[in-house]
């Protein structure tokens, strides 16, 4: 049986040098003059800026009365056992920077890749996965954020999500082709389900109907995203995550991401809801026009705009249960839905009325994806 043994701590030539002149009472100038050797020699190899090399090995070898091997050893292990650790800094740091970009656990435990354990194949693993060189710098595709100017354009772990997406959108099937005068009609079809919770199971039938790819796919770490709205050959694709999983955020997500349809196939949406969360008041309208228009389309034809001014002007500002839900029921629309859209322009806290903001998950469940 053999084993590969490495010393716990790399001891610098220098340091030993450094003990056998103490020993013998001399100083650095005394083993230059016995050298022959200027005494800037021996402070850099002491220092270790400078190695030992064959011919210093024999000289302090006669100066010590040691072995020439003793001191070349100890150099060569010295710097072999520098060399390893280097390397194994380099592995260290090629790793921390995969883990800190994506989050790798969590997409093995959801079964999109592999954790290798040389960090190469790692790699590879992961370039694989997104389609692009590993981390060289920041992703390159097309996409936007709304509501979000001090996050980066695209993120290593938001590329990871949609590379899922994808995969999950091209598997579809059933899906009819897509047409530009769609939209409206769709628009209007999926108002009819706005009533009632349970008629968002509605929802992915009536949106392959008319030639859109829908994937709920569950929020990734590191991300910080509830849908998205990009183009396949085949044709659009909206997908959401429930990241906030009531039915104020599903609505309107879902419509925004639709809303951006209207400008035709190209790069990729990749949206936050402005609302920042559940208590959060203090969001500012986004200064993208492109997002710009999105939200007013979608917060068109969520409620028709001049029915809810005509409502906000009327019972506010003290909104209660009653108002919101007789308000929706003449919309046809879920009480949430009305009520999100007040906290969303601050007109209604966020704490008050959450029995109205019911979830939506359940209605959905097993078309949830990892």
């Amino acid at each position: 049986m053999s084993a590969e043994l490495h010393p716990a701590q790399l001891v610098l030539p220098g340091r030993i040098l450094k003990r056998e002149l103490e020993a013998r009472g001399w100083t650095q100038r005394d083993l230059a003059a016995i050298l022959g050797r200027p005494e800037q020699v021996i402070s850099e190899i002491i220092g270790g800026s400078k190695q030992i090399t064959p011919e210093t090995s024999v000289e302090l070898g006669h100066a010590f009365g040691t072995s020439p091997e003793f001191w070349y050893n100890l150099e060569a292990n010295y710097r072999l056992e520098l060399a390893r650790t280097q390397a194994q800094g380099d592995v260290i740091a090629r790793r921390s920077r995969l883990y800190a970009e994506l989050p790798l656990r969590e997409m093995a435990s959801r079964g999109w890749l592999v954790l290798l354990e040389s960090v190469a194949d790692l790699e590879a693993e992961v370039a694989g996965y997104l389609g692009v060189p590993v981390l060289p710098g920041p992703p390159r595709l097309a996409a936007r954020l709304r509501g979000s100017s001090v996050r980066p354009v695209l993120t290593y772990a938001q590329l990871a999500w949609l590379r899922r997406a994808e995969a999950l959108a091209h598997n579809q099937t059933g899906i009819v082709p897509w047409r530009d005068d769609h939209l409206e009609p769709l628009a209007r079809e999926l108002a009819g389900h706005m009533r009632l919770a349970e008629d968002v199971a509605l929802v992915p039938a009536t949106l392959a109907r008319w030639g859109v790819r829908f994937v709920l796919l569950r929020h990734l770490a590191k991300t910080y995203l509830d849908g998205a709205a990009f183009w396949l050959e085949e044709g659009p694709v909206v997908v959401l995550t429930l990241r906030y999983d009531r039915i104020d955020a599903f609505w309107f997500t879902l419509m925004h991401e639709l809303a951006h349809l209207a400008e035709g196939p190209s790069e990729a949406y990749l949206d936050q809801l402005e609302d920042g969360g559940d208590d959060d008041t203090s969001a500012q309208p986004s200064a993208d026009p492109s997002e710009e228009a999105a939200n007013r389309l979608a917060s068109r034809w969520l409620l028709a705009p001049e029915a809810f001014a005509d409502f906000v002007t009327r019972i506010g500002p003290r909104f209660s249960r009653a108002s919101i839900e007789a308000f929706a029921a003449s919309q046809g629309r879920h009480p949430g839905i009305v009520l999100g859209r007040l906290q969303r322009e601050g007109v209604v806290p966020y704490r008050n009325l959450r029995g109205l903001l019911v979830k939506v998950s359940p209605v959905l469940a097993g078309q949830i994806n990892e």
